[in-house]
């Protein structure tokens, strides 16, 4: 049995079951036969009705949902609540695609050889789909992989973040509830590393989508059979530039929200910040404050800004890495410090080494790093020596500025006075480099787990 804890005080929430070899292959060989008929089985229209009793349920428990997501997964009830609506709106954004994506009329009869034919592609289900997902937002994150999934007519096997499994188990049972047929999603939690390697390792999935560490992430791509497409979403180390023209005070309000938005254990979370040298001061002093008041303790209080990290040895790592950072000669202005065995205080360090493990990493904590910059064209060179690439942001007032730094920067995107932890889920979202593979977003990911299956008439 799995052991599910809250992170805040190490409390059991509850055990749930596991399963061995011999289950895992019926849940394969379950969703395996059910892909069989392509979703004629199950119409667009019915994926709509299950889909609008769905939304509808989680529109009617949005208070127990986040509290479910803060208990075990340690984001601040506030934030958690939010996670839940964007959840929702989500599932509607399915519902609005499959009414309004269709397939594509082929020209013909342009030439000799495509005279007297007529063609066309209509969307046709990918087959299984497998969602290994993560813990940082235990209700969105599933909803992002599996909704998706169905509403295109496949058959999802997902296996939730071991630390936040209870949310997704919800999730699939208000589905089902919903009318959504049981051999339609298979919730599944492997007892050994082994056999959930194996189970991506496996022929019949058509589709891998993958939310988790680069390390884990590209090892399992490695392990895909041939033809299994796959997305996969990692970390980023977001840079932030700060330019001489930019409106100190609106920006730092901004960047308190993008930096320490659960506890930074956010793919996009604010990490690097590089300033213009002229401004340096003037910003650390508006920052600085709006930091230090932010509020860390129990996730299930309304008042918490910045919750728990999700395991203790998490806690342990940050630490270290600050430590090692401020030992060779980046100066620390605040925290810096473990709150106890699950949270870490706030902590803004100021020029870090560029060569520190904390700066040529994704910290998934609650630190940023702040780097005063003399020359633009350096700064965005080093912002982009690093092996991630996701988000970034610019807050300036000069277009010049603007438009220089989006084209030299690399980034899938860009944000002009925002902080990098931007997301709306009908925009694509997408890693480059070690940051992941394919594009995320609703519209982009239903996509993903569709075929363009054409076919060509003669006259």
């Amino acid at each position: 049995m799995l052991e599910v804890k809250s992170p805040w005080n190490e409390k059991i929430l509850e055990k749930i079951p596991q399963n061995n070899d011999g289950q895992i292959e019926k849940i394969l060989a379950k969703a395996s036969i059910a892909s069989k008929n392509k979703g004629l089985d199950f119409p667009p229209d019915e994926r709509i009705k299950v889909l609008k009793k769905f939304s509808q349920k989680i529109s009617e428990n949005l208070s127990q949902l986040a509290s479910l997501a803060a208990s075990e997964g340690g984001k601040p009830i506030k934030d958690s609540l939010i996670e839940i609506k964007r959840g929702m709106d989500g599932v509607d954004c399915c519902i609005e695609v499959l009414k309004n994506d269709s397939g594509n009329v082929i020209p013909m009869n342009i030439d000799e050889a495509s005279k007297n034919r007529m063609a066309f592609t209509q969307k046709e289900p990918i087959g299984v789909v497998l969602a290994i997902s993560a813990f940082n937002h235990p209700f969105n994150l599933i909803i992002h992989q599996i909704i998706p999934a169905i509403a295109t007519g496949c058959i999802v096997v997902v296996k939730p973040a071991e630390d936040t499994p209870l949310s997704c188990l919800k999730i699939i049972d208000m589905l089902h509830e919903s009318g959504l047929p049981k051999n339609r999603c298979f919730f599944v939690m492997p007892e050994t590393l082994e056999l959930a390697t194996k189970l991506v390792e496996d022929k019949r999935v058509d589709f891998f989508s993958f939310i988790g560490s680069s390390k884990v992430g590209w090892f399992l791509r490695s392990k895909l059979s041939p033809g299994t497409r796959c997305a996969l979403e990692h970390g980023g180390i977001a840079p932030t530039f700060l330019t001489e023209s930019a409106e100190l005070d609106s920006c730092c309000k901004s960047l308190a929200r993008g930096s320490f938005y659960h506890s930074g254990q956010v793919c996009v979370s604010v990490q690097r910040i590089f300033v213009n040298s002229k401004v340096l001061e003037e910003f650390l002093d508006k920052f600085t404050p709006i930091v230090s008041d932010l509020e860390v303790g129990d996730p299930l209080i309304e008042s918490t800004d910045l919750g728990p990290l999700i395991r203790n040895s998490e806690v342990e790592r940050v630490d270290k890495w600050v430590k090692e950072s401020i030992d060779n000669g980046s100066k620390l202005l605040l925290g810096g410090k473990k709150i106890n065995n699950t949270a870490y205080d706030k902590t803004i360090l100021l020029n870090p080494n560029h060569n520190d493990i904390i700066s040529k990493n994704e910290i998934f904590g609650p630190v940023v790093c702040v780097y005063p910059y003399e020359k633009f064209e350096s700064a965005i060179e080093i912002a982009n020596s690093v092996n991630a690439s996701f988000q970034s942001s610019i807050f300036t007032n000069n277009v010049n500025e603007l438009l220089k730094f989006y084209q030299n920067i690399n980034a899938s995107a860009v944000f002009h006075n925002d902080h990098t932890a931007f997301r709306v889920d009908w925009m694509p979202f997408s890693g480059l480099k070690e940051s992941g593979h394919g594009v995320g977003g609703i519209k982009y990911t239903m996509h993903e787990m569709q075929i363009d299956k054409m076919l060509v008439l003669r006259n």
